[in-house]
């Protein structure tokens, strides 16, 4: 693992990550999820995609220059509250639809997958830069909705992996729809 250290930290240090091409910070990466050096690993598809979200998504919006103005969002008390009103209106708007395939894969399955179908921060975070350089979301509305992305991004999929361990717990196992 100490072998690992300069690679985790050519990816994790913006400073580092100047030096180094963006194929050479995959290349560390992969070697960190792919140990076995032929991706024969029954996981690596799984692990690469959490690397990529992981890791790859937060450098993105880090480096393509999102601003999330918490000043904005906690200089009064009616910007707080909208939050949770976002936020639940972002869980119907894209969680509403799974309700559309329940009958197909159950009704925990499409809890986890309008939880998953919720989580939505680069439209969000586009759309709210759009609307401000524009003029028409002022900085506090756009703080609402930045900070409303960031929690879907670490709530909703929390919440669908807890769903999914409790029916596993359980011994809940919901059967496939027949076809």
């Amino acid at each position: 693992m100490l072998a690992r250290v300069p690679q985790i930290t050519s990816v994790s240090m913006p400073q580092s990550r100047s030096r180094w091409s963006s194929g050479v910070i995959a290349g560390a990466v992969l070697t960190i999820v792919d140990r076995d050096r032929a991706m024969t690993h029954p996981q690596f598809r799984l692990k690469l995609e959490a690397a990529g979200y992981g890791i790859f998504v937060p450098v993105f919006f880090v480096t393509s220059g999102v601003r999330f103005d918490l000043a904005a969002l906690t200089s009064s008390s009616s910007t707080l509250d909208r939050v949770p009103v976002f936020l639940s209106a972002l869980f119907l708007a894209r969680g509403a639809p799974a309700l559309l395939y329940r009958s197909a894969i159950g009704a925990r399955r499409t809890a986890v997958a309008a939880l998953l179908q919720a989580t939505s921060l680069p439209f969000i975070v586009a759309a709210t830069q759009i609307g401000m350089e524009l003029g028409t979301i002022n900085a506090a509305t756009g703080a609402a909705l930045v900070g409303t992305g960031i929690l879907s991004v670490l709530l909703f999929p929390l919440a669908a992996l807890t769903v999914l361990r409790g029916s596993r717990l359980r011994g809940h196992v919901e059967s496939e729809p027949a076809h």
